[in-house]
């Protein structure tokens, strides 16, 4: 009898184990803030990977075997799409699995660079050379109502993978929609004393964050991380920076562009930083709400203490 116990027991553990093995849905993003929208919709069922460490460029990550293996092997894979990571879909190519390109969802507000919404880039220095005029701005996860789109498309997702858990997923998607509304407001009155002081960028990445808040940045210093420009093209930037007089001048972590000291240098310009991808933020239900609102009160500071 004791044996023909164990041997019960011993089968109901197995399909138990089994049964949560299936339960739990591996879910991979490809960048930081793909992760932290999924791991909004995914609080207390489990926690999302993330295919890019902090720090590297999802214009030109180059993935590892580990990366790849896990590429093609997690149930649900989000990205992007072609215009930001282009270095995914040769190795998406080999996936069986599903995987959504969130600039395909129905519902996103789109911008393009050097559009009629982009009129302010004549009076750039120079077109960020990433981002060709008519090309789409794949900079999207930085519009609150963008940020909604996609965490709604991952709740029915998992709702379908994982029926079990669809309450949760739908019930956290509606948490999140509200916490957004939140922000939303907190954003809008942080940001109302800087709107229409001018300020400038070494990477146009921030247009989906200033449309929603009635920003705008005054030029773009792009500049190619491998080429030093000449003596003529900093002298135009700094004549441009004389012109506007009390300024900030933002880069993008981890790497601050070599000729920003120069540039700046003797001029009532600030330099600073404005985190895109909020790449060390924990991956937690209020991690997308952290990234917006030290973007905001960064871009806010830097700009009040002038």
């Amino acid at each position: 009898m004791s044996r023909l116990f164990s041997v019960f027991v011993a089968f109901v553990a197995s399909f138990l184990l089994i049964g949560t093995a299936q339960a739990e849905v591996k879910v991979l993003t490809s960048i930081k803030p793909l992760q932290l929208i999924a791991a909004a919709v995914q609080d207390g069922v489990a926690i999302p990977e993330v295919l890019l460490p902090p720090g590297a460029s999802p214009h030109n990550y180059a993935l590892r075997p580990s990366d790849v293996r896990k590429v093609q092997s997690v149930d649900l894979l989000y990205w992007i799409g072609p215009d930001m990571e282009g270095f995914l879909p040769r190795v998406l190519g080999g996936r069986s699995l599903p995987s959504v390109a969130v600039q395909d969802l129905p519902g996103l507000n789109l911008r393009h660079f050097g559009a009629d919404n982009h009129s302010h880039a004549e009076e750039a220095d120079e077109h960020d050379h990433d981002h060709r005029p008519g090309s789409l701005d794949a900079h999207l996860w930085l519009s609150p109502a963008n940020a909604r789109v996609i965490a709604d498309k991952m709740a029915a997702d998992l709702s379908a993978a994982d029926p079990a858990n669809a309450q949760r997923y739908q019930s956290n998607a509606k948490a999140f929609d509200a916490r957004l509304d939140a922000l939303d407001q907190r954003l809008k009155k942080r940001l109302a004393n800087v709107e229409g002081k001018p300020y400038f960028v070494f990477h146009e990445a921030f247009d989906y964050f200033e449309d929603a808040y009635g920003l705008k940045h005054a030029g773009v210093f792009a500049v190619a991380a491998e080429v030093q420009p000449g003596a003529q093209h900093v002298a135009a930037m700094r004549k441009r920076l004389q012109e506007v007089g009390k300024t900030c001048v933002f880069s993008e972590p981890p790497l601050r562009p070599r000729l920003a000291e120069t540039l700046v240098a003797g001029l009532p310009v600030k330099l600073a930083e404005l985190d895109a991808l909020g790449g060390y933020t924990p991956a937690t239900a209020q991690g997308y709400e952290q990234v917006l609102e030290k973007l905001g009160n960064d871009l806010a500071g830097c700009l009040e203490s002038l």
